[in-house]
């Protein structure tokens, strides 16, 4: 979806008043048939030489993050209608066939959804879900999350059976306001605790897990500071943020630092919320900037090359890649795909690339040419 507060997004109508306590299922009703499969997008997209696009699913309404099931079928998160309205739907779609279900219906601004075996995950504008993926019945996690106007972002189911997922950031008395701005692990099974896994982002919107451990996070760090407006980044967190309880619980703790809001971008100092050079020295720096305003919402590491990032700019239009090489750091992007006006999510899946196309209400797929 939007990032809420894009100005290129659709309208913001905020949080909805009356909270549904569990989501609402419509069974498997098919919503669809036929192929949705075609062979070309037919819309000026392009990606580099040597790679060719297909179109897989269309006939979506604001997707915003789709995962790959081990049949083949797509679970898949959509808006279905305006932002902050109860309309939003999880389907799981056959890309074959065409054949659509809806799993769960009446969310609002759904950003977020995983499967972890046969548990079914959702992040909602504030709230977090759980429950089954064969039936669809969810019931409320955690509610009223923090919030600063933008929804939360989207899950990630870890090889381990745990849930990552973020809440944004909010400032109280020049500080992160408890709770927010913050990177959480918790167990996918909907049991135990959530547990802090690093602070310091305004908006960790997506992120992904390399071959070597890391974790590659997007922060969306919208907003002015000293005056200035921030530039979006992209951070590597090192392998150990993900080792169960590295943490330190449920508060912050000791969990790894990105900066926000004493610095942004990679480690400058915001004086009006008490950074210094000597603070940001001491938390994590950025693999890559982006210009204020691209908004990154997704990172996948690249189907053909373990050593290369490729990265969604919701606001800029465009994937680019950058390089995950330590060595590399700080280089500039470098402009992968365009001609989508806002490419929401990216998925590794086996040797191609799927791309949610949020505005054009489908999902793509990059491979190499054959």
């Amino acid at each position: 979806m939007a990032p809420a507060g894009s100005e290129a997004g659709r309208a913001v109508t905020g949080w909805a008043a009356t909270v549904l306590g569990v989501a609402g299922i419509v069974g498997v009703a098919l919503v669809g048939c036929g192929s949705d499969r075609a062979e070309e997008p037919g819309d000026g997209v392009t990606v580099p030489d040597g790679f060719e696009i297909d179109e897989v699913v269309s006939g979506l309404d604001g997707p915003t993050q789709v995962q790959v099931l081990d049949d083949g079928r797509l679970l898949v998160a959509q808006l279905n209608g305006d932002e902050g309205e109860p309309g939003g739907q999880v389907l799981i779609v056959d890309p074959e066939s065409g054949e659509r279900s809806v799993v769960v219906d009446g969310l609002v601004s759904p950003t977020g959804v995983a499967a972890v075996g046969d548990d079914l995950w959702v992040m909602e504008q504030r709230r977090l879900s759980h429950g089954s993926l064969a039936s669809g019945e969810l019931e409320t996690v955690i509610d009223e999350l923090p919030f600063n106007g933008r929804s939360e972002g989207t899950l990630t189911a870890l090889d381990d059976g745990r849930l990552l997922y973020n809440t944004s950031g909010t400032i109280t008395s020049n500080r992160a306001a408890d709770g927010s701005g913050a990177l959480w692990a918790i167990d996918g099974s909907g049991t135990g605790e959530p547990e802090v896994v690093a602070v310091g982002f305004k908006n960790a919107y997506g992120r992904t897990v390399g071959s070597d451990g890391r974790l590659w996070q997007a922060e969306v760090a919208d907003g002015s500071f000293d005056g200035e407006p921030a530039p979006d980044e992209l951070v590597a967190l090192p392998p150990s943020v993900l080792d169960d309880g590295a943490a330190g619980g449920s508060g912050a703790g000791s969990a790894l630092d990105a900066g926000w809001p004493r610095c942004i971008g990679d480690r400058a100092p915001v004086a009006q919320y008490g950074g210094t050079t000597e603070v940001c020295a001491d938390t994590v720096g950025a693999q890559a900037t982006f210009e204020p305003g691209a908004t990154p919402t997704s990172v996948a590491v690249s189907p053909w090359d373990d050593d290369t990032l490729l990265v969604a700019l919701w606001n800029d239009g465009r994937v680019v890649s950058v390089s995950a090489d330590p060595a590399d750091q700080g280089a500039e992007p470098t402009t992968w795909l365009t001609g989508l006006d806002h490419p929401q999510h990216l998925v590794a899946d086996g040797d191609r690339l799927l791309v949610v196309d949020f505005s054009g209400g489908r999902i793509l797929s990059v491979e190499r040419s054959s």
